[in-house]
Formats: C-alpha cells, sequence, structure tokens
C-alpha cells in the first residue's frame, strides 16, 4: 500500500517551497485562509507552478456563501483558463444553489474550462443539503476530488460520514478529509475512514522582521495580530507525514 498523499493548504510561494522540502505530495494554493481560502494573485501561481510539485489552485472569488453571481462565475472561469495557461495541476472550486445543492450547471460549466486539469470541489460539499446525493453528482459530472470535514466543524467530529463517503465513492471519486487534522489524530483519521489522503495546513507562527511598528494600526481585523504571521514549515510537513504512514 502508497504511503498517504499529503495535501498542504497554504498561501505562499514561501509556503509552497517549505511543502516540497517536507515531502508533500500536492498543496492547495490560497489566498486569504482568514477568509477560508480565496483565489490568489496569478504572479503567485506562476511562481508556484513552476516548483516541483502538485499545485492545487482555489478559484473563489470571495469569502462568504457558495452562491455566485454569472459576473462572479465569469470571474472564476477566467481565473482557471489562466490557470490552464500556466501549468497547475488543479483547480479547487464549490457552487451550490440557494437551496443547498450542488449548482450542477456552473460545476459543468467550470469543468469545462477546466479541462484536463484535476478539480476538487472544496468544503462548499460541508453545508450542502444532502452529502451523499451531492456525492453522486459530483462523480456523475466528473469531478475527481471532495474536500470535506464530513459536514462537521472538524474531521474528527465528521469521521463516521467520512467513512460513509470513503465507502460509497470507491475508485470513481477521491475523498479527502480536511479541517482540523493534527500530527497527533492523523493517523487516527486515516485508519478510521480509510481515506488514503489527507488537507492540512504546517504553520508556525513567526515574528515580523519590523522594527518600527505602529501598534495603533490595523490593515485587516481589528485585534487580528498584525506583526505575526503562519508560514508553512517543512519540519511540520515531515512530522505529519511520519505519522501518517503509521496508519498502514
Amino acid at each position: 500500500m502508497s504511503d498517504p498523499i499529503f495535501e498542504v493548504c497554504l498561501q505562499s510561494v514561501d509556503d509552497v517551497v517549505a511543502a516540497q522540502a517536507g515531502g508533500a505530495q500536492r498543496v492547495e494554493l490560497c489566498a486569504a485562509l482568514v477568509e477560508g481560502g480565496v483565489t490568489p494573485s496569478l504572479a503567485t501561481i506562476a511562481a508556484c507552478a513552476a516548483l516541483p510539485i502538485e499545485v492545487m489552485v482555489m478559484i473563489r472569488p470571495r469569502g462568504g456563501d457558495f452562491d455566485y453571481t454569472a459576473r462572479e462565475l465569469a470571474v472564476m472561469e477566467a481565473d482557471i483558463a489562466h490557470c490552464r495557461e500556466l501549468g497547475v495541476a488543479g483547480v479547487v472550486f464549490g457552487m451550490l444553489t440557494p437551496q443547498g445543492q450542488v449548482a450542477r450547471p456552473q460545476v459543468q460549466r467550470l469543468l469545462a474550462a477546466a479541462g484536463p486539469l484535476q478539480v476538487c470541489f472544496h468544503r462548499a460539499f460541508d453545508v450542502c443539503r444532502d452529502p451523499l446525493e451531492a456525492l453522486d453528482i459530483l462523480r456523475d459530472l466528473g469531478v475527481r476530488r471532495v474536500l470535506t470535514s464530513g459536514q462537521a466543524a472538524t474531521v474528527p467530529e465528521g469521521l463516521d460520514l467520512i467513512q460513509q463517503l470513503v465507502d460509497r465513492a470507491g475508485s470513481d471519486i477521491e475523498i479527502l478529509p480536511g479541517c482540523g487534522i493534527t500530527v497527533n489524530n492523523v493517523a487516527h483519521v486515516l485508519r478510521y475512514t480509510g481515506a488514503r489522503q489527507f488537507h492540512a495546513t504546517a504553520f508556525r507562527e513567526v515574528d515580523s522582521r519590523m522594527q518600527h511598528r505602529n501598534d495603533r494600526i490595523y490593515m485587516g481585523v481589528p485585534g487580528w495580530p498584525e506583526y505575526r504571521r503562519a508560514v508553512t514549515d517543512q519540519e511540520v510537513v515531515e512530522k505529519y507525514l511520519r505519522a501518517a504512514v503509521t496508519c498502514k
């Protein structure tokens, strides 16, 4: 049995370099993870696509819900076209109707834009009305992979549904557990669910190099630390991979 695949969720080219050095097989590249991830800049995508690792790019024009306007859908379609030109491995998106079902026509449109790229339906899946029905629809549409926490706040809380999804998916569509997976629980998650891949950040907190600071100013959310940030750490990636192989 092959080793589990670790998809590292991250948001910069330096993060991708660290993930690759730590042995990760795939990354999901986002911007603004504080909003759940949105589409990164084209220059960032291009820099990451040039590295020797599979890069999946988040296609999400904004935070919030997953009911998109026609203009937003056109932006997503254009972003996917740029990703194809830049040579990434795949794209990640998700769309729902206001009633909580897979937005089939919109997904079909973005699948057509993606062409040969890998496609993962992200955690919009976790807020859909009927996860089993949604899985069947996505499989029929040709989506390759589904990222899910089992419709729970974290994967450890959603293990039973994830196991059910893995069994139902068979070899037709990949189930990628993600959210709340840690070095300490990853082996249990994989053993319990039967999944052969997992999705997590591998961050450590670093202090800013800025010597001059104005602590009265916020560039983002008030109270959010302006002079500390999370970066992907090679050693953390290695720890995840060592822990994951113990599930075999």
